[in-house]
């Protein structure tokens, strides 16, 4: 099995996920190959919990502009994780 610390890349920080924490939803940034049987093993060995539930989806990055050069963001997958009744990331409970 890989490394789970190459597969979940950081957790996301924003309004919208951390009020997701309130039913038991995490949210991180993962590698663009992992798929959700990867992600699950990897947030229960990392953080000893028990995920009940992996939505993923991958997000592709935006053609920027600066002046006339062209460029692009790179393509991301996100992970959504759920976990079981009565399980906290503790990780997250400072934010």
């Amino acid at each position: 099995m890989k490394n789970p610390r190459d597969i979940i890349v950081r957790p996301v920080v924003t309004e919208k996920s951390t009020g997701a924490m309130q039913d038991n939803k995490y949210t991180f940034i993962v590698k663009l190959h992992a798929n959700k049987v990867e992600i699950r093993q990897a947030i229960e060995e990392i953080f000893n919990v028990k995920v009940t539930g992996v939505n993923t989806v991958r997000v592709m990055g935006k053609t920027k502009r600066l002046g006339r050069n062209v460029g692009k963001r790179p393509d991301y997958k996100k992970a959504i994780v759920t976990l079981a009744e009565g399980q906290r990331i503790e990780f997250f409970e400072g934010v």
